[in-house]
């Protein structure tokens, strides 16, 4: 996205638009719900001009506003004699509200004028600039209507004038449609104009002023969020709007509407992803843990049955995501589509770690089932040749080359530059299978289930074979490489890969600490957070998706991990860099930023086309959060683990109301420790 495009998101509905508030037709901008852009031209001009733009702010989920004023002409002076404040609300519809103030007290008539367009635009096409046909508009009274032709897509824009309908002049152009109506001030006065915007697909319609997927009637009541406060304004603010992003890309699954989940990312990944949903879920366990649940039983509803070639679904796999909308048959890959290797072990790691978070058992019990198929598939479809190894293989029609969380074409390569080929096993996948195998066997034992100890044996063998045959040696040292190539070589690349190692077990005490020291490197932590690859490598570029960018969810995991295995100064060198580039964001780090070096750039450097807000990279806060604190709940087992974070030095911290089962949790950090209190059931902490 262009840099100063603003984003305004709320469950499947977001609208992006230039800094000043305008949304104009080209590339990316527009309104869009579930994947269809509705509206593609919202611009605004007064006597004929442009708004000239002040300021903008963000007003947390769903709103922004923009201040701005009509410039002076020649006989009104130096000063502006109209200011202007537009506030944007997202919620199910969209509504631009204009609010007009005469600092004179003479009259004054200002002629509105409202410009309007739509292409219908499936959001692939937008990503990939594809340009779609303007629709003809239809003019009513107070109204502007597009329809989609040969769809049942429809755009309707009404316009209001302090609260009652407006009757302005509207006239079809090429390319949509112009309203206009004159405003008349008698003295000193504010007037307010209005555009709605509903939108209808085969989702139904959607309203502006919809209550969010969280606090509506489909969502039910909005769960109570813990309360921050920090000596560190930063900390304190990047963990606050961390929380107001996850909120703001919650959704609901429309087969069942009282279970949610967290979309991947705006603009482009608005809707249901396994790897990304189920990240998002377990790093905002401290926020609201029903997000989990709601998570596990939305992919447990789409948990693969049969084998099928063109989505790659395969029986107990968990799906990568999920397209929507008339036009999704046109996306680049199957509307739902089941190619990625890590989402399935990923779902079991979820389902234990919401367990030991206190799900009660009631509603843990009846996945089961879910996390059994899951487990099965690592041993079955998740090895195609049997070498003890999760992979996966090319597809053979559409889908992605690359199955891991660095999907992109080039994500994996050798030291040298080379690209690896597939069929691949990546590094950390293993790691995630580890971690899996012996959580499903903890589920399986407290069940009554039967294969808890196979399981358990299945991990023991698999982290052996990982260490016989991903460790590598370069002049720095032993590392594990980031994956196996299509010849069972290894990919002897330093990335990022090996810090979601760290939390899964996968690794001995030793393993463990060779990998914190490769990670904090000054080739691998650029100041602001841990590239993806180290700037040694022959394919490093530090404004590449996966081969040298900055992403704020791996930097935070490998943080986790670090904390888990006892690296506080490791995890502080990280932790620090990150918090360092959250201000420059406005503390909303969006998915990825670029690799230069702290004494390359004095601020991190902007991704093109990253989402912001997206999942992960919300939750980061999160996640580092927990790891400062030592948080480790097991609720089954009535306690909870504190462990003081040795060189983090974050300033004094005090997060209270975090939810635990049927208990609320409250630590304070500080460099005397940490400390925490359980409000109501029986837990006993437990600090180290």
């Amino acid at each position: 996205m262009t840099i100063g495009t603003v984003t305004t998101v709320s469950g499947d509905s977001f609208a992006l638009s230039e800094a000043g508030g305008d949304i104009v037709p080209g590339e990316h901008l527009g309104f869009f719900v579930r994947d269809v852009r509705f509206l593609s031209h919202l611009a605004v001009r007064l006597d004929g001009s442009p708004i000239a733009a002040l300021a903008t702010h963000s007003g947390g989920t769903g709103s922004a506003s923009f201040h701005g004023y009509l410039a002076p002409s020649g006989a009104d002076g130096a000063d502006p004699r109209i200011r202007v404040r537009r506030t944007r609300t997202v919620a199910g519809g969209l509504r631009e509200e204009l609010e007009f103030e005469h600092a004179d007290h003479g009259s004054r008539a200002l002629v509105v004028v409202v410009e309007l367009g739509t292409d219908f635009a499936a959001i692939a096409d937008v990503r990939a600039r594809r340009p779609q046909a303007q629709v003809p508009a239809q003019t009513f009274t107070s109204s502007v209507a597009f329809d989609r032709p040969g769809g049942d897509e429809r755009t309707l824009v009404t316009l209001t004038l302090d609260g009652q309908p407006a009757r302005p002049a509207i006239a079809t152009v090429p390319g949509g449609a112009i309203a206009w109506l004159q405003v008349e001030f008698r003295g000193r006065q504010r007037r307010t104009v209005a555009v709605d915007v509903a939108a209808r697909g085969n989702f139904g319609t959607v309203e502006p002023g919809q209550a969010s997927p969280r606090g509506g009637t489909t969502g039910g009541t909005p769960p109570q969020l813990p309360e921050v406060t920090s000596d560190d304004p930063d900390l304190q603010e990047w963990l606050r709007r961390s929380m107001q992003d996850i909120e703001a890309l919650a959704m609901v699954d429309p087969r069942a509407p009282t279970d949610q989940f967290v979309a991947a990312g705006s603009p482009w990944y608005l809707t249901l992803f396994g790897r990304d949903s189920i990240w998002a879920a377990l790093m905002a366990l401290p926020i609201d843990p029903a997000l989990a649940l709601g998570t596990l039983r939305t992919l447990a509803r789409r948990q693969g049955v049969r084998v099928d070639d063109e989505t790659q679904e395969q029986p107990g796999k968990i799906l990568h995501e999920v397209r929507h909308g008339a036009l999704a048959h046109r996306a680049d890959l199957p509307s739902t589509y089941y190619g990625t290797v890590d989402a399935t072990p990923l779902y079991v790691v979820l389902a234990h770690e919401a367990w030991r978070w206190g799900l009660d058992d009631g509603d843990v019990e009846p996945l089961m089932d879910n996390v059994e198929a899951a487990l099965e598939w690592m041993d079955s479809f998740g090895d195609p040749d049997g070498d003890g190894f999760l992979e996966y293989v090319p597809p053979t029609g559409r889908g992605l080359a690359n199955q891991g969380w660095k999907d992109s074409d080039d994500g994996i390569r050798f030291a040298d530059g080379r690209i690896a080929l597939a069929p691949l096993a990546l590094a950390e996948v293993q790691g995630y299978a580890v971690a899996a195998a012996r959580g499903g066997a903890d589920l399986l034992d407290h069940f009554g289930r039967a294969g808890a100890g196979r399981w358990r044996v299945w991990a023991d063998d698999l982290a052996m074979r990982f260490r016989e045959q991903f460790w590598v040696e370069d002049d720095q040292g032993r590392h594990p490489a980031v994956a196996l190539d299509a010849d069972k070589v290894a990919v002897d690349a330093v990335a990022s890969n090996m810090g979601h190692l760290l939390f899964t077990g996968i690794l001995d005490p030793a393993e463990a600490l060779l990998v914190g020291q490769r990670l904090v490197g000054e080739d691998m932590a650029s100041g602001y957070g841990l590239r993806t690859l180290s700037s040694h490598s022959g394919g490093y570029n530090p404004l590449s998706y996966h081969c040298g960018s900055v992403w704020p969810h791996d930097t935070a995991i490998a943080i986790w991990g670090l904390a888990r295995t006892g690296q506080g100064d490791a995890a502080a060198t990280l932790l620090r860099q990150l918090l360092a580039a959250a201000p420059e964001f406005g503390h909303r780090l969006p998915e990825l930023f670029a690799g230069l070096g702290a004494e390359q750039a004095v601020a991190p450097v902007p991704y093109p086309s990253a989402c912001r807000p997206q999942a992960w990279a919300a939750g980061a806060a999160w996640l580092i959060a927990r790891a400062v604190m030592g948080l480790e709940p097991n609720v089954p087992g009535g306690t909870v683990l504190l462990r003081s974070l040795p060189g983090a030095a974050v300033a004094p911290m005090r997060i209270a109301g975090m939810p635990l089962g049927s208990a609320a949790l409250t630590v304070e950090c500080s460099e005397d420790g940490v400390r925490g209190e359980v409000a109501g059931g029986t837990l006993r902490i437990v600090s180290r």
